[in-house]
C-alpha cells in the first residue's frame, strides 16, 4: 500500500521525468529547426525546373544508340543551343537568391578537392549523385556546391552519401574539376539517412 507521502513522491518524479523529456525533445527539435532541409531541385530557379521537367521532343523521342543518338552526341559543345531552355538549363549558373546566408541541410555524394597536411578533406564538391566530376560529366553549376571546412575531415569511402549541414552562400566558383553556383561552409556533416 502506497502512502500519500510516496504518492506525492512519485508524483513529482513523474513531473520531473515529464519535465526533462519535454526539455530534451524541445532541444532536438530546435537543433533540426536550426537547418533548412533542401533537395536538389530546390536548388532550381523555376525557369530552370519548367525547362528540365518538360524535356523537348528531340531529347524524348531519341533511342539510346541510334542515329540521332549519335548526332546528337557528335554535336556536344558546339554552340548549337543558345536559344534552348532545356539545353542552358543543363549548364545553368542560376541560383534561388533566398538561399543566401541561410543555415541549410542538404543530402548529397562528396568530390574531395583540397586536403591539409595530415590528408584530411578541407574542401570539396557536393554532388546530387555518385560519380559526378570523376566518372561521368559535372551536373549544372547550380546542382554543384562547394563546401569548405578548414578543420578538415576524414573519409573512407566516397560512395556513401553525407548530409552536409552549415550557412549556404549564392556565389560562383571556377575549378578543374567543375563550377559551383552555390558555397557551404560547413558546420556539421554525418552519414545519410532517409
Amino acid at each position: 500500500m502506497i502512502t500519500a507521502s510516496q504518492h506525492k513522491i512519485a508524483s513529482g518524479y513523474f513531473i520531473a521525468l515529464v519535465v526533462t523529456c519535454f526539455t530534451l525533445s524541445s532541444s532536438i527539435v530546435a537543433q533540426e529547426d536550426a537547418y533548412q532541409t533542401l533537395e536538389w531541385n530546390d536548388l532550381l530557379p523555376l525557369s530552370d525546373w519548367e525547362a528540365l521537367s518538360n524535356p523537348p521532343g528531340y531529347i524524348t523521342g531519341i533511342e539510346d544508340g541510334s542515329i540521332e543518338d549519335q548526332m546528337m552526341s557528335s554535336m556536344e559543345g558546339l554552340n548549337t543551343w543558345e536559344d534552348d531552355p532545356y539545353q542552358q538549363a543543363l549548364i545553368s549558373r542560376n541560383v534561388v537568391e533566398e538561399f543566401d546566408g541561410k543555415n541549410v541541410r542538404l543530402p548529397g555524394f562528396v568530390v574531395p578537392l583540397e586536403f591539409n597536411d595530415d590528408l584530411t578533406i578541407t574542401q570539396f564538391f557536393l554532388v546530387p549523385y555518385f560519380g559526378a566530376c570523376i566518372h561521368l560529366p559535372a551536373p549544372a553549376p547550380n546542382q554543384t556546391v562547394l563546401v569548405n571546412f578548414p578543420e578538415g575531415m576524414a573519409m573512407e569511402a566516397l560512395y556513401t552519401p553525407f548530409w552536409v549541414s552549415g550557412e549556404m552562400q549564392t556565389e560562383i566558383t571556377e575549378n578543374n574539376v567543375a563550377t559551383s553556383a552555390y558555397a557551404i561552409e560547413m558546420h556539421e556533416i554525418e552519414v545519410y539517412s532517409p
